[in-house]
């Protein structure tokens, strides 16, 4: 009688739990509907509102519980994307990697010569060029490298791809879904002892964009420790290598062009700024205070030395804890740069659920090769 009241009560808290998130998502997405003024957000908003809206009824039963994360997905990632890719609207992030790619195939370098607006510059390494080169829209591509890419690292979660925080890159137009995909397979694949496929992975992220380029020494500190000196040096050969051959050849060929997008936009160190102004942290000291914007970036100096500091001092044995070290330091680095948006934090909530799916069950001791069967 009293194991049967338990797990009722269990069973009563988990519907609660689930139906009282999938309203507060409906709240965040109509919200975002009311306040922004882009075109692709507010359509994005008001049909994921409904959508959630609908998966919060749902969830009061137990077995309605598949068909209101069904329903959640449905609303928030597939209609906002199918309806705004038939309706050409996307943010801006689309354009810039069309844009790239179509300049990748008539000079060679996805960069623009001379930019004169926001739109010109692309902000991100050569890499990226390619989802623009690929037929369609890139959303396709950019959503598609990174559900496969979680698939492969065991991480089915239909509540991760509807949280809001990832379905509205997926259907505006996100870059950091590849980028934060591929950075979980190849954390996974170094906590299972495969350093070369590893470095495959990870040096083909870091040719993407810069925020990957932390997962690096933090794969190098897991494979080290796991595997030792020899699976160490194949990890880094080729991680480095992926990476050089998919940036080097487009830097030197067009050096300025990839400084004044690649390097001098993402600083600040142009004359048309960033559009990534989310009222985060180190965003409001650079506006508000004075002198804010060297104490942000003193800050996120600290932040990266301390997580550097920790690799040494106490290195992750297990890919849960590489991945849990990498979404505090992303975390981190997300909410104290000067130009930064709210959609950087799928990093540590993509990385931060990889780390709560590989958690060891109660009572049952941690042992690396364990999760190295496991991961």
């Amino acid at each position: 009688m009293t194991k049967n009241l338990e797990r009722y009560v269990r069973h009563a808290r988990r519907i609660r739990h689930e139906r009282y998130v999938w309203a507060g998502c409906a709240l965040v997405a109509l919200g975002l509907a009311l306040v922004s003024d882009l075109g692709p957000h507010r359509l994005w908003g008001v049909v994921a509102g409904t959508g959630y809206a609908v998966a919060a009824v749902l969830a009061s039963g137990e077995r309605s519980r598949p068909a209101a994360r069904a329903v959640a997905v449905a609303g928030a990632v597939v209609v906002p994307l199918v309806s705004s890719v038939a309706a050409g609207l996307g943010q801006l992030e689309v354009a810039v990697v069309e844009l790239s790619g179509r300049l990748l195939l008539a000079t060679g370098s996805p960069y623009a010569a001379d930019p004169a607006f926001v739109a010109d510059f692309n902000p991100y390494l050569p890499g990226m060029a390619f989802f623009g080169v690929l037929p369609g829209d890139p959303r396709w591509w950019l959503g598609g490298v990174f559900v496969v890419a979680l698939a492969a690292a065991g991480l089915y979660r239909t509540r991760l791809l509807a949280c809001p925080l990832v379905a509205l890159p997926v259907a505006v137009g996100g870059t950091d879904l590849p980028v934060v995909g591929l950075m979980c397979l190849g954390i996974v694949l170094a906590g299972q002892g495969r350093s070369g496929r590893a470095g495959l992975v990870l040096g083909v992220a870091a040719a993407l964009k810069w925020t990957a380029w932390p997962a690096l020494p933090v794969a190098l500190a897991l494979v080290a420790v796991r595997r030792g000196g020899l699976p160490s040096a194949r990890y880094v050969a080729v991680a480095l290598s992926t990476a050089t051959a998919g940036v080097m050849p487009f830097a030197l060929a067009d050096p300025s062009g990839f400084y004044r997008s690649a390097i001098a936009f993402p600083l600040g160190l142009t004359d048309i700024a960033s559009p990534a102004a989310s009222p985060l942290p180190g965003h409001l000291l650079a506006v508000y205070v004075p002198g804010g914007r060297v104490i942000a970036l003193a800050l996120l100096t600290v932040g990266a030395l301390l997580i550097g500091v920790s690799l040494l001092v106490r290195p992750p044995g297990t890919a849960r804890a590489a991945a849990a070290r990498l979404a505090l330091g992303l975390g981190l680095a997300m909410t104290l740069m000067p130009s930064t948006r709210f959609g950087y934090l799928v990093y540590p909530l993509t990385l931060g659920a990889l780390a709560y799916r590989m958690r060891q069950p109660r009572n049952t001791p941690a042992h690396p090769s364990t999760e190295a069967t496991t991961a």
